[in-house]
């Protein structure tokens, strides 16, 4: 390959702040995903509420350290309701990690060290998050394959191992919820991005139930960890859209000559 045809393969322009996902990416992803997450938290709710207890089961939950038992049996009365709450809040999880990388950079270009550590953080406890969520899966199975009463047996009998995960790995990352959350607020605040309201609504977020089969409660999960982070991540986003925030944007120089033009192979 010749150094004259090298010319149209090579960039012409060098981004030197150039950051993922991106300004466009992060700015939609401000938007949807707390969307996701909000209708994940509240579908979950409604599986639950939907459901029709007797006066006996409703004792027996209330008398159960986790909220196993009536998860699993909201999902044996109404399977495709309690099935799409999960998995809109899997999703939801999903989108929130190029949502918050987004937050961290507009937080780090007055506050780095806090934007670094608390985004770091928090996107460990979404990746927690899809370990849970396999196995919410899981015990959902269970209940199609053997019965909600052995089901739910197995689960409770195994519930701190299954929680914990592998070597512990899962429950240490989801600590980074609340940490890195509170590091963010931190960081938001100092850097002049979040008021003192804002703060606090963003930091309910952070305090969103973690573990296998949790109940969606309606003051702290939807409202506090739903709606809080709509009101604060959608105003982002539409403004970084609309390219109004300064520290999402890239700009553009021409890019430097090269004294050996040769495209690398490894």
């Amino acid at each position: 390959m010749t150094k004259s045809s090298l010319e149209g393969v090579r960039p012409k322009q060098e981004f030197a702040n150039a950051w993922p996902p991106g300004r466009l990416i992060g700015g939609t992803a401000l938007i949807v995903g707390p969307l996701v997450w909000f209708a994940g938290l509240l579908v979950r709710h409604l599986g639950v509420r939907a459901a029709e207890f007797t006066p006996q089961q409703e004792a027996y939950f209330a008398a159960q350290t986790f909220d196993a038992p009536s998860q699993l049996a909201a999902y044996a009365q109404h399977p495709s309701l309690v099935t799409a709450g999960y998995a809109l809040f899997a999703g939801g999880a999903v989108l929130l990690f190029p949502a918050v990388v987004t937050f961290a950079r507009i937080v780090a270009a007055r506050c780095p060290r806090l934007a670094f550590w608390g985004c770091a953080l928090f996107v460990g406890s979404l990746f927690a998050r899809l370990y849970f969520a396999g196995v919410d899966l899981t015990a959902f199975q269970l209940v199609d394959r053997i019965g909600l009463q052995q089901a739910t047996d197995f689960v409770l009998s195994s519930y701190v191992d299954l929680s914990y995960g592998l070597w512990r790995i899962p429950v240490t990352a989801s600590a980074g919820s609340i940490l890195g959350m509170l590091l963010l607020v931190i960081g938001a605040w100092r850097a002049g991005v979040l008021g003192l309201v804002r703060g606090v609504l963003l930091l309910l977020c952070g305090w969103v139930f973690m573990g296998v089969l949790k109940e969606s409660a309606l003051p702290l999960g939807v409202l506090g960890g739903g709606v809080s982070v709509c009101l604060v991540f959608i105003p982002l986003g539409i403004a970084a859209l609309r390219d109004r925030l300064p520290e999402l944007r890239a700009t553009a120089e021409p890019a430097p000559g090269r004294e050996r033009p040769k495209l690398p192979l490894w």
